[in-house]
């Protein structure tokens, strides 16, 4: 039996645009998280971290989920565990937090994209990608 050339490439094709939906959430998210590293894209200055996560939801094309960080607890669909692209909702003290997970680091902890974040010695709230003890994460969603 001869397979045709474009047959095969065509299945290929069908099956890589099966494939996106898939992936979106991590390319997309994680790419507009990524592009407002060391700033503070909002304009707020105070808890903002809501506000950044519905605009990089709206600028890769979702619906946004408010500028209420807990809000994203009820947000989308519930994964088990973290995984790119997937929203990590997470508790403090007075209140919440929450970012886009762009990785896991060596000890299993996410690695999050998040806004309204203070890091050591910084004077100024900003966009900081960095690793959060996974017993913090009460909840992953996927938009």
């Amino acid at each position: 039996m001869r397979i045709k050339f474009g047959a095969v490439l065509a299945l290929v094709s069908s099956l890589a645009v099966l494939a996106t939906p898939v992936q979106a959430p991590a390319q997309s998210l994680v790419y507009q998280a990524r592009q407002y590293i060391g700033t503070n894209p909002t304009g707020w200055s105070r808890v903002w971290c809501g506000r950044f996560m519905d605009m990089i939801l709206r600028q890769s094309g979702y619906r946004g989920g408010g500028n209420y960080s807990l809000a994203y607890a009820r947000y989308g669909t519930r994964v088990h565990g973290p995984v790119a692209g997937a929203i990590a909702v997470m508790g403090r003290r007075g209140g919440g937090h929450v970012g886009v997970v762009s990785g896991v680091d060596s000890s299993g902890n996410p690695i999050i994209i998040s806004g309204n974040t203070w890091g050591r010695g910084s004077k100024r709230s900003r966009v900081m990608e960095a690793p959060y003890p996974r017993s913090r994460i009460f909840a992953y969603v996927l938009p």
